[in-house]
């Protein structure tokens, strides 16, 4: 078996991003002078991932207002509108207005990725794409066709961004879908996600490829369903609602990889080792996958800047110290 760690998504911004921020909303400095201070504070979240021996790293996203808004503001026929809740969190999206079927215009992953490529060394980019069942029914859609035909033209773009990504050099591609963590998702809504991941992950080449749920674990029907995606790994959050997670993972099996969420991205204090060895050793013996990330429960974007630092010091120190009980073989940045 081989365990990697890995963080799931964004981070937060730093008090000094988040004033640069205001400043340029102020007219105090320039775009060109917002973007060296979001490259040097990038630099660092990496930086921080790196120094933990992670294979695969995020650059931040610090400059993401949420997770749709890059590509809203990118494609032609799709407009971000109004503040909404996003999940049951203290953050708020712009509802994408979806007025045709989406266009593509100029790429948003690739310029990322070869901006930080070398920041990265001697780790890859993983870049993270928002699932086309969640982007579809956290949107307005008055386009025309439906959500289905919608939620395949938005996979189709993001296969696009991906492809080009990982020529860039991204080694790494994660899909979210933790709109198939809410009781209304049903195994319809499950078995689509899971058959346009694999439209995305077909055109990784040769890039690792997650889908992700997070925020609470899928109901079994779903999870099941999620079980056919053709992606490396399925990630659940083992964090949220005790032990339904590891239940679900148990009950139903896995299947040659899995990334399992079991430090709390949520909450600024530090979990034990034990708490977060006993979950990940009953999926081990119950269902002997033969790979393991173990990651965040959701983005670290949700905490303040220096506790996400700490929980990702964290997260390196349990991988290896959980390699090393479960006698399994560490995955590491250049190994």
């Amino acid at each position: 078996m081989i365990i990697q760690g890995q963080v799931l998504g964004g981070y937060p911004r730093s008090r000094y991003v988040r004033r640069a921020l205001r400043r340029l909303e102020q007219g105090e400095i320039s775009a060109v002078e917002l973007a060296g201070v979001l490259n040097q504070a990038s630099s660092a979240v990496i930086g921080a991932q790196v120094s933990q021996g992670f294979p695969y790293v995020v650059d931040g996203m610090l400059d993401w207002h949420d997770i749709f808004r890059p590509f809203a503001e990118a494609w032609r026929n799709v407009t971000p509108t109004g503040l909404l809740r996003y999940f049951d969190n203290n953050f708020f999206y712009r509802i994408p207005l979806f007025t045709g079927e989406p266009e593509p215009t100029d790429p948003v992953l690739a310029p990322r990725v070869l901006s930080y490529s070398q920041v990265a060394e001697p780790a890859k980019l993983k870049v993270v794409v928002p699932g086309p069942v969640t982007f579809t029914l956290m949107s307005r859609n008055e386009s025309g066709i439906s959500d289905e035909e919608l939620a395949e033209a938005i996979a189709n773009l993001l296969a696009d961004e991906v492809e080009k990504a990982v020529k860039a050099g991204a080694g790494f591609v994660q899909v979210d879908e933790p709109i198939l963590s809410e009781p209304k998702a049903t195994r319809d809504h499950a078995l689509l996600a899971a058959e346009l991941a694999g439209v995305i992950a077909s055109r990784s080449g040769s890039a690792e490829t997650m889908l992700s749920v997070y925020f609470y674990p899928p109901k079994p029907e779903v999870y099941e369903a999620l079980l056919e995606a053709r992606v490396d790994y399925l990630m659940v959050d083992l964090v949220a609602a005790g032990s339904k997670g590891l239940e679900v993972i148990t009950g139903k099996g896995a299947g040659e990889g899995l990334a399992l969420g079991v430090i709390d991205a949520r909450s600024i204090y530090s979990e034990s080792l034990e708490k977060v060895e006993a979950p990940v050793r009953r999926i081990v013996e119950s269902v002997k996958p033969e790979k393991i990330i173990l990651t965040t429960s959701t983005w670290l974007d949700l905490i303040p800047y220096r506790y996400a630092l700490r929980k990702t010091a964290l997260l390196g120190r349990y991988t290896y110290a959980l390699a090393e009980k479960l006698g399994a073989q560490i995955a590491v940045a250049g190994g």
